[in-house]
């Protein structure tokens, strides 16, 4: 079980810039999936970013090219890079992690078990 913290949540307009961080409180070892994850009002949780534990990434269709996951793993925090944010940017930003299984991590967010309380991301037009 690991303990998760996001931060750098805000309101930007249409094309702005936000960077969230996610704090774990103990070391993440190198078996872990990491991931970044969002909710709308109204809409389920949805998969925006992972990262396998050799570091390989991969994006929700929606954000390839504007946004990019990335792990410290001296600081022992996760990364969200947001680019170019649109409107339906707009969510609650979760970053969560679980016990790899293999080396391929999912985007399903039922298959993550330590997860943070969340982070507000507002993009207006």
């Amino acid at each position: 079980q690991v303990q998760l913290m996001e931060s750098g949540g805000g309101s930007v307009l249409t094309g702005g810039t936000l960077r969230l961080s996610c704090a774990a409180s103990g070391y993440l070892n190198s078996r872990y999936c990491l991931g970044w994850f969002r909710q709308a009002p109204g809409k389920e949780r949805e998969g925006v970013a992972v990262i396998d534990p050799d570091g390989t990434t991969r994006y929700a269709d929606s954000v390839r090219g504007r946004i990019t996951i990335s792990q410290d793993n001296a600081q022992n925090t996760l990364a969200l890079q947001m680019n170019s944010l649109q409107p339906e940017d707009s969510a609650t930003y979760y970053c969560a992690a679980s016990r790899a299984r293999s080396g391929f991590c999912t985007n399903l967010p039922a298959r993550y078990t330590d997860w943070g309380q969340g982070t507000q991301v507002t993009v207006s037009s």
